[in-house]
């Protein structure tokens, strides 16, 4: 470790000598990208009023400046002592800025004494050893509720700078997120144990459209209690749904099954059927939840000139859905991984809010259609599908599907006084159980069709798998336990 510090410390040593932004970032196209990478980046973290806020590898002050204008108070580090008097002298004349120079594995501060960390190209620059006990750190520094803000370059490195050395190690996103997923720190004194959830996980954009480079990838995760949220034996919802219900096997599945791009029912008919109703324009910006793999999206961005981003918690079907973006070669269509109960936006930033069978998985309804009311813009539309549910008592298949599933489902009529109790318009609260049953029988029968294709593209197995869900669904669906909404409102 000695060593990896040493040499670590050479290297921006060699590149922190006049301390400007080309060397810090290590690029020549540093002013340019700065112009744009700083408000995509900063439009990702929530609100930072009153926060305290830890700065880690501030460097030259590129984001302090932004921060402490945000915040209550922010605390910039870095370890290089010319980025540091840089740092001081653009900002030194703010109150709410304490300027510390130092290596950040043996920083340390009170446990719960920050309210959001913000890393900017920091991790790769220790070992595995160090980022597992830093991750642990900063989990301890927060304090429940905090967040932590990291921006990596994943891969390979990112900037044209000459580097006769490189001690830097480019780690995959993939593992980034598994080490923030599992890291865990217990809490005596509350008698707790916290881990992190992940909020969002984007892609700079930036860096996509400017350098045709995907690889600077960003996490914002929130500090959380895992004893409650855990679902079975995952630590997180998130490992819950990539491991069981939405394996990249699983899902390729069931696309088979819905039709090319889509894992919702009815795939491109009822997609097509649902997107007419919104009326689409050029340039409106629409919000798709629960976007899956982005059929839909890509459908609204050709057929309309819409620009989407599509979110979902599952990290398989943003993988796959980033796949398919790239060679459709559509620039206004954007992907993340990310968590709608906690993820923020500006109020009035969308036309449009749609989703599609994705809502049964979240239990706090109505706050998430408050978020949805403030997130668009007076004159915007939202248009749901989802699972529903006949009055109770259910039969004990359906209670224990629902609880398998961990789905929180409630009849159409009850759903649509939610959306409107969010203070939505014009809501239309519509069972279309009917229409589910006829997709379904379309479904099975196309499944029957294209059987020997499924079973060498998958297997026996996986065939039967499928084809029994369906029929199950069917099942449930015939007898009143299983029903399927549609939801139409306004924001005024």
């Amino acid at each position: 470790c000695d060593q990896f510090r040493s040499e670590m410390t050479e290297f921006w040593k060699e590149h922190s000598q006049d301390a400007t932004v080309e060397e810090m970032m290590l690029d020549s196209r540093a002013r340019e990208l700065t112009e744009h990478e700083l408000p995509e980046i900063l439009s990702m973290l929530p609100s930072l009023t009153g926060y305290r806020v830890l700065e880690l590898g501030a460097g030259i002050g590129r984001y302090t400046s932004h921060l402490v204008n945000m915040a209550a108070h922010v605390t910039a580090v870095d370890f290089m002592k010319r980025f540091v008097e840089r740092n001081r002298q653009a900002n030194g004349h703010h109150s709410n800025v304490t300027f510390i120079q130092a290596d950040v594995t043996k920083l340390d501060f009170p446990q719960n004494s920050i309210d959001f960390i913000f890393s900017n190209w920091l991790l790769m620059y220790l070992s595995d050893e160090e980022l597992d006990s830093f991750i642990k750190k900063m989990l301890s520094w927060l304090q429940p509720g905090g967040f932590l803000f990291f921006r990596e370059s994943c891969n390979h490195r990112s900037g044209d700078s000459k580097r006769d050395f490189n001690p830097t190690c480019y780690r995959t996103e993939a593992q980034y997120s598994h080490l923030v997923s599992s890291v865990q720190v217990e809490e005596p004194d509350r008698a707790q144990t916290f881990g992190f959830d992940i909020v969002l996980k984007r892609k700079v954009q930036t860096y996509v459209e400017m350098k045709s480079n995907p690889n600077q990838i960003c996490w914002l995760l929130e500090k959380v209690s895992r004893s409650s949220n855990s679902q079975n034996s995952f630590s997180t919802f998130q490992q819950f749904l990539d491991n069981q219900q939405y394996t990249s096997r699983g899902i390729l599945r069931y696309e088979k099954m819905f039709g090319t791009g889509y894992v919702s029912t009815g795939g491109p008919s009822t997609t097509k059927e649902f997107v007419d109703l919104l009326n689409l324009k050029p340039g409106q910006k629409v919000l798709d939840v629960g976007c899956g793999i982005g059929g839909g999206d890509f459908y609204m961005a050709k057929t309309f000139g819409v620009e989407v981003l599509g979110l979902d918690l599952s990290d398989n079907m943003v993988n796959i859905a980033m796949e398919r973006a790239i060679a459709e070669k559509l620039p206004s269509v954007q992907f993340e991984v990310a968590d709608a109960t906690k993820r923020t936006f500006p109020d009035c930033s969308f036309d449009v809010i749609y989703s599609r069978d994705t809502i049964l998985h979240i239990s706090d309804k109505l706050a998430l259609f408050k978020r949805f009311h403030s997130w668009l813009k007076p004159g915007g539309q939202l248009l749901i599908s989802d699972y529903c549910c006949g009055e109770k008592p259910w039969t004990q298949a359906f209670e224990a599907y629902v609880k398998q599933r961990g789905y929180v489902l409630y009849t159409p009529s009850q759903y649509g006084k939610f959306i409107e109790e969010a203070g939505f318009s014009r809501v239309r609260a519509k069972d279309q159980t009917a229409q589910f049953i006829e997709v379904i029988k379309t479904e099975l029968q196309r499944a029957e069709t294209i059987k020997d294709e499924f079973i060498e593209e998958f297997s026996e197995e996986d065939y039967l798998a499928i084809v029994n869900g369906w029929a199950e669904k069917l099942k449930r669906s015939n007898c009143g336990d299983q029903r399927w909404g549609l939801f139409h409102a306004m924001r005024d």
